[in-house]
C-alpha cells in the first residue's frame, strides 16, 4: 500500500489520458482492476447457492438474500432483476449477494434449482 503523501499526492486526472484509477494508477480505459477482482470472487465460490432470511441491521424487516451465485456481475444483475420481479418485490445486488425484500426462500430455491444451480436454505 502507498504511504500517505504518495495518495494525496496521486495523480487523479490528466488531460492526456483522462481519468486514473486510484488503484493501479493507470488510466481508466486501461484499468483491470475490477476484472481481476471478479474473477477472484468467482475463483473463490464452491459452487453453492446459498439462501437465508436476514432481518440485523435493517430495523427488524426481514430480506432474503442469496450468496454464492457463480455468475459475473452483468449475468448477476440480470438474474437479480428477474428474481425480483418473480417475487414481486423489490431488492438490491450488494458485492456479489442479491438482496430480496421479504420472505421467500422457498420460491427462490425453486426458481434457482430450475436454472440448474446447486442450492441450499442456510441460516435459521
Amino acid at each position: 500500500m502507498p504511504s500517505l503523501q504518495d495518495q494525496l499526492s496521486s495523480l487523479v486526472y490528466s488531460t492526456e489520458h483522462g481519468e486514473t484509477c486510484p488503484d493501479c494508477r493507470r488510466p481508466v480505459a486501461e484499468c483491470e482492476c475490477r476484472e481481476r477482482e471478479e474473477a477472484e470472487r468467482l475463483a473463490s465460490l464452491d459452487g453453492i447457492v446459498r439462501i437465508r432470511r436476514e432481518t440485523s441491521g435493517r430495523k427488524g424487516k426481514g430480506v432474503t438474500t442469496i450468496q454464492g451465485v457463480p455468475l459475473n456481475s452483468d449475468e448477476l444483475k440480470i438474474l437479480a432483476k428477474t428474481l425480483k420481479k418473480r417475487c414481486g418485490t423489490g431488492g438490491a445486488l450488494k458485492d456479489g449477494m442479491i438482496e430480496i425484500q421479504g420472505d421467500h426462500r422457498e420460491v427462490l430455491k425453486r426458481e434457482l434449482e430450475s436454472r440448474g444451480f446447486k442450492v441450499k436454505l442456510a441460516g435459521g
